[in-house]
């Protein structure tokens, strides 16, 4: 995690959603601020299993049981109190989160009946629903029916009045039990709404028990592996069986630094960064980590993966190489675990294709074809015992941009969409030093590739990774991207990148109404 990530807000659409977009109140969209406002047309994630701990008010709590009071307070439908007098969780929540707007809301189940001095104090909450909605100083609402009894003995019952005003500043989303995100001690005041449901024993501006929302995103409705999944290449350490086209031919002595003929290449590098915006996002705007294993390492804001195998032939310009390591996205607000691993590059004359495995939510997919190369500057020669391919364009291939994809399959982001470059060393020199390099950002044009040459494979090495629940493929199923930077997922992480900094307004879900409280 970058150690000068910026702060975090969590926006007052329901975090829920952005953390699965993240933040408190029906999940308050988590958003970094002043990121860029979410792309149109942005998919809507189903948030569930929620909870709303919250208690009201203390001092109002102990009021009810002091022997001057004579109170009592009942639970139902679904509520509970803690013991000792403690506070309400309201159980059951469901709701959503708009990737594009951030906006959050979460409903739950449950009721809390207040009666003291023998029935003329009477109030009851049900039906209570989190909201959010962001900008600089993101804000949410908690919303109730409420059924007070008059001063004539008679019942008023009115429905969704703003109780609680919440402050979601300085909230930051924590992980919970089962892969759930969890807001914990959003500050709330009482409303003008609340205080008149409260037939005015408390104030407008009043501070309110402060309230944790927990919730999950909601599971891919039938999440199912690659459908093709790439037929693993032939190793590139050995000649096919029955060549059809090039026979292998007898590697040079690798002490000749020229290159010129097919030659053995004895040690390697490849640096890449994936994509800035990515990046990022589940970094810096999502709260996220990024890891390096098995091969690959940090190289400032990028990542060396290290040498497997490869061939290269500098006359027929050709090149195939396997590197080992992979890269893990993580981003527990937005339910995000997104794996790329097994990074090969196939490279014949201007064009080629980066390939890897990619672990999401729906499985690992072996061998995808995931960018084309613009090769057409590269020096297959070799300078000092080395050829390298330095910062080669990308973009992404069909199959490269379904990785990105939401629980729905809504694209992230789209084929032909430049990527970071790749810059690739190989030397054919054990004596050699393999130049330093750093990758570049995002950007620059790419011709789209086709691959050719032999196939290079290395092992395979996959993380456990699941884009969110529901963030999908690259950003599984819970949690939607928010777009970071110029060009963010339109959807994720689990929420357009930065977007989520942002904190779109509050939308409060269509949540079916129980009938109204008997008083």
């Amino acid at each position: 995690m970058s150690a000068n990530r910026r702060p975090i807000a969590l926006a007052t659409a329901v975090a829920t959603a952005a953390a699965l977009g993240a933040a408190a109140l029906a999940l308050p969209a988590l958003a970094a601020e002043n990121a860029p406002a979410a792309a149109p047309g942005a998919p809507t994630l189903e948030l569930k299993d929620g909870t709303l701990d919250w208690g009201f008010k203390e001092s109002f709590r102990k009021y009810l049981a002091s022997p001057f009071a004579h109170g009592k307070i009942t639970t139902g439908d679904g509520a509970v109190q803690a013991p000792d007098n403690g506070v309400f969780t309201f159980t059951g929540g469901t709701g959503s989160y708009d990737t594009g707007t951030h906006a959050t809301a979460t409903a739950f189940k449950g009721s809390v009946h207040f009666t003291a001095h023998e029935g003329v104090l009477d109030i009851k909450m049900s039906d209570l629903k989190l909201t959010t909605k962001g900008s600089a100083a993101p804000t949410g609402e908690i919303t109730a029916d409420v059924v007070t009894k008059k001063g004539d003995g008679t019942y008023d019952s009115r429905q969704d009045i703003p109780v609680a005003a919440l402050d979601m500043t300085g909230v930051r989303p924590g992980q919970g039990s089962g892969g759930a995100m969890v807001f914990k001690d959003i500050p709330a005041k009482l409303t003008k709404g609340g205080a008149e449901a409260f037939a005015g024993y408390y104030k407008e501006g009043d501070q309110l028990d402060a309230a944790t929302l927990t919730v999950k995103a909601a599971t891919p409705s039938s999440p199912k592996p690659s459908t093709t999944p790439s037929t693993p290449a032939p190793s590139p350490t050995k000649p096919t069986q029955n060549p059809t086209t090039q026979p292998t031919k007898p590697a040079p002595s690798t002490s000749s630094p020229s290159g010129t003929t097919p030659g053995k290449v004895v040690a390697g590098k490849l640096t890449w960064g994936v994509k800035e915006s990515w990046r990022r996002y589940v970094d810096d705007t999502c709260g996220g980590s990024i890891s390096a294993a098995g091969g690959a390492v940090k190289n400032g804001e990028v990542y060396d993966f290290a040498f497997g195998s490869a061939r290269l032939d500098s006359v027929a310009r050709t090149a195939n190489a396997a590197f080992d390591g992979k890269v893990r996205f993580e981003c527990a607000a937005h339910t995000i675990d997104w794996t790329i691993a097994d990074v090969k590059v196939r490279a014949s004359g201007a064009k080629g294709t980066l390939l890897a495995d990619v672990t999401t939510s729906k499985g690992t997919s072996n061998d995808v074809e995931f960018a084309d190369l613009d090769l057409s500057g590269a020096d297959y020669a070799a300078k000092d015992g080395v050829v390298t391919f330095k910062n080669v364009a990308a973009k992404l291939t069909k199959d490269g941009a379904a990785q990105f994809a939401g629980p729905n399959g809504e694209p992230f982001y789209q084929p032909g969409t430049a990527i970071d470059p790749v810059t690739v060393a190989l030397s054919l020199d054990p004596d050699a030093e393999l130049p330093t390099t750093s990758g570049g950002t995002s950007g620059g044009s790419t011709s789209g590739g086709g691959t050719s040459g032999g196939s290079a494979s290395g092992g395979s090495t996959t993380g456990g990774g699941t884009v969110g629940g529901s963030a999908g493929g690259s950003v599984g199923g819970g949690g939607a991207l928010a777009t970071t930077g110029s060009e963010v997922p339109a959807g994720a992480l689990l929420a357009a990148s930065g977007a989520i900094a942002a904190a779109g307004a509050g939308v409060v879900v269509a949540v079916r109404r129980r009938a109204a409280a008997q008083g």
